[in-house]
């Protein structure tokens, strides 16, 4: 069943992805770097010497007022199946993903690994951990070797039809109090009409609308759960 609140979001996360369908490609650009630096979408962070040259990516910010081991239980237990992506909810669940979002800390979700798999959909291709340093950085991602459909490190030979994915969430402690939690998506995939259409404009939209509300819901909890200790 639907929470009011979850289809209200759902509703307002709907009609922002139409406004950016009709204002593009002003609106991706915008939302592509969303609450980032100018230094934060040009800096190397972990995850990128995976993907050279990607074909897509976005890279968005927001501060925090926790510190750095307050926020990274919530960016830990990330994942459909787990603690949900903090986002649309309602728009997640319309599309077949089967997502709670979390409003606590869950403690047996807390232990991740290298080689881990996150699920972004049941039917999905997961992304598998890649990096991971406590109260610091997390990347999943993954190379699907189209023509087996073999799912390959990030790291082996690419083979000729491909696509290729890092998602990076990343913390920067300003200071005991304060930190920027940085995300971070590329994507490079093999020519072809099937890839160009998935991993286009129309993807890049969604996916950076989504991003930012995952941002905002993370920081929301965050905050609350710092004021409440």
């Amino acid at each position: 069943m639907f929470r009011i609140s979850s289809v209200i979001e759902g509703i307002s996360g709907a009609l922002l992805i139409a406004v950016c369908f009709l204002l593009a490609p002003l609106m991706l650009e915008r939302y592509r770097r969303w609450g980032a630096t100018d230094a934060e979408t040009s800096t190397s962070l972990p995850g990128d010497e995976f993907i050279s040259k990607a074909k897509g990516d976005f890279t968005q910010a927001i501060t925090i007022r926790a510190s750095a081991a307050d926020v990274w239980p919530w960016i830990v237990q990330i994942g459909q199946g787990r603690g949900g992506f903090y986002t649309y909810e309602f728009l997640e669940n319309l599309a077949g993903c089967k997502i709670h979002n979390a409003d606590s800390i869950i403690p047996e979700l807390q232990n991740l690994n290298i080689g881990d798999l996150i699920y972004m959909h049941p039917k999905a291709t997961p992304l598998p951990v890649t990096v991971i340093e406590k109260d610091r950085a997390l990347v999943i991602g993954y190379l699907l070797d189209q023509e087996t459909g073999d799912l390959l490190d990030l790291d082996s030979n690419t083979p000729e039809k491909f696509v290729k994915q890092s998602w990076l969430w990343y913390l920067r402690e300003e200071n005991e109090r304060t930190t920027r939690l940085i995300t971070r998506l590329r994507v490079d995939h093999s020519p072809g009409l099937g890839n160009r259409l998935g991993f286009g404009p129309i993807t890049g939209i969604i996916s950076s609308v989504m991003s930012r509300k995952m941002l905002l819901g993370i920081k929301k909890r965050a905050e609350a759960a710092t004021r409440e200790s």
